[in-house]
């Protein structure tokens, strides 16, 4: 079964653009914990556009009081940001190659040029006790790199994927996942994933096999808006399920 993480940083946009504590995101983490879901995620920016550091200390309470749900934290390795994640102690931290002023995580990391930078913070999360996830995208060598830096995990960077679907036409594109899937196996590194996956497209990718969580939330906190944040939350689980 595939782990779902919910992305709370939508939920705290929405908070942010009306100054007070509503929505609340310390309640929605709540809420979807009710519902089932395996972990939450948050990405805070140092602008604290959305997630604020905070937000990162009372969601790291609320999933501390839930055995089942994991915490994961997403974000550039900045010195104030390991600080943060070291002293929350995270189940796991996704690092990823953001510059401060990007709308969104749109590529992986470039790993051997980056190495000089990965190594260091990698271990640092290691001798914390956190598991260490690097955003990559589906390139067989990008991931065998992950590894030989001391990565736990890589989450693979699904926009390729999920335009692709949007388009009718994935084969090709499942096919590069597949490839990275079948290096992280030999390089016994473990596979999440994430980035516009949604209850369209995600059974189809999860099809590949062998992914261990995904993280969504744009297009789930937008659902949940069309739906209903139940038969959200319901069909994803299903679909994690299944995979």
């Amino acid at each position: 079964m595939t782990r779902l993480s919910v992305n709370l940083n939508k939920i705290a946009l929405l908070r942010n653009s009306r100054g007070k504590d509503y929505p609340s995101v310390v309640r929605f983490a709540e809420r979807f914990i009710e519902l089932g879901v395996g972990g939450i995620t948050v990405h805070p920016r140092q602008d604290e556009r959305h997630t604020r550091r905070t937000d990162v200390y009372a969601l790291s309470e609320i999933c501390r009081s839930h055995e089942q749900v994991e915490f994961n934290i997403e974000g550039y390795p900045s010195q104030d940001f390991l600080d943060m994640v070291c002293e929350v102690k995270p189940d796991q931290c996704t690092l990823v190659p953001d510059t401060e002023d990007q709308i969104t995580s749109d590529h992986g990391w470039d790993i051997e040029n980056s190495s000089s930078i990965l190594i260091p913070v990698l271990g640092r999360l290691r001798g914390a006790d956190i598991r260490s996830s690097l955003f990559v995208d589906p390139d067989p060598l990008q991931v065998v790199a992950a590894s030989k830096v001391g990565a736990d995990r890589i989450e693979l960077y699904t926009e390729l994927y999920a335009s692709s679907h949007n388009e009718g036409n994935c084969s090709v594109a499942l096919s590069a996942y597949r490839e990275a899937v079948q290096a992280a196996k030999l390089s016994k590194i473990g596979v999440n994933a994430g980035h516009d996956l949604n209850l369209e497209n995600l059974s189809d990718f999860l099809a590949i096999g062998s992914i261990l969580e995904v993280s969504i939330g744009h297009a789930l906190t937008v659902e949940c808006i069309e739906y209903g944040i139940e038969h959200v939350i319901e069909n994803y689980l299903r679909i994690c399920s299944l995979a």
